[in-house]
């Protein structure tokens, strides 16, 4: 067990006077019932020794949750370990500015859902190309047309700007520098993840979107966020777009089995 919450935590020890105020109204309607004859001393010591215990099994609880559910705007936010591909609901997936499609390594390496999503799930590279340079709702979304590079997609896209693929939502995360090496400023990745519910709010019709951690493996310009930091800011800016998910539709967060352990979600209770 990894430790994220030290013993005497704030959030955890409130949680636990909730808990102690409940217990300790039952026990004192127990104890008028009793018979005289019930050493009561015996009583105080077991109903001590529970109250560690609760305690303690709190304590476990805060530090091994992998999954927790949030209300949010008055809509349903599940935050929890997973993978992507096996979800259901709209699936979002990050692309970069010029929503590029090389799986080489050097672009895009095939071990990210973006290289996966590619190699898995478009079968024609050049038609996927051409679909998104004439998409109608991307053709407002252009902000330069990058002639100069030599590798790639020379057409870049508003960041946070997103092209529907069937049930997959491609979004233009990340930017990209003369050396195809990803990075994101902190107002970056503010405005991006702003306009990205924007664009959710307009295509989602009602159904559960499923989200990675955004932003995880670009350190260039947000080296200094953990991806703690980058989960709550996440969660933020939904707050702050005002969207609402109408039931049974709700949002989720999947976190990567491989970084699951610098997740605190009991902390997320604070959010």
């Amino acid at each position: 067990m990894k430790i994220k919450i030290h013993f005497f935590n704030k959030l955890l020890l409130r949680s636990y006077l909730i808990i102690l105020g409940a217990i300790s109204t039952i026990t004192s309607l127990v104890i008028v019932f009793l018979p005289m004859t019930v050493q009561l001393q015996y009583i105080g010591v077991i109903f001590a020794m529970l109250l560690i215990f609760i305690y303690i099994g709190l304590w476990i609880y805060a530090n091994c949750m992998k999954c927790i559910s949030l209300t949010i705007n008055n809509s349903k936010v599940d935050v929890k370990v997973g993978d992507i591909f096996k979800e259901e609901g709209l699936k979002v997936i990050a692309f970069n500015e010029y929503f590029d499609t090389i799986v080489n390594e050097e672009i895009i390496a095939s071990s990210s859902l973006n290289g996966k999503y590619i190699n898995q799930y478009v079968n024609d590279v050049n038609l996927f190309d051409k679909n998104i340079c004439e998409n109608k709702h991307l053709l407002d979304c252009r902000i330069e047309n990058n002639i100069e590079r030599t590798q790639g997609n020379t057409q870049k896209y508003k960041l946070g700007s997103i092209y529907k693929n069937d049930e997959y939502l491609l979004t233009a995360f990340s930017k990209f520098d003369e050396q195809n090496r990803s990075f994101l400023t902190i107002n970056d990745y503010i405005n991006c993840l702003m306009n990205f519910w924007n664009e959710i709010d307009i295509i989602y019709a009602n159904r559960t979107v499923v989200i990675p951690l955004l932003g995880t493996g670009i350190t260039r310009g947000c080296d200094f966020m953990l991806e703690q930091d980058k989960l709550e800011l996440l969660l933020w800016s939904f707050k702050v777009s005002r969207i609402k998910f109408t039931y049974p539709a709700k949002v989720i967060i999947l976190i990567h089995e491989s970084i699951k352990d610098k997740i605190n979600f009991y902390k997320l209770k604070e959010v």
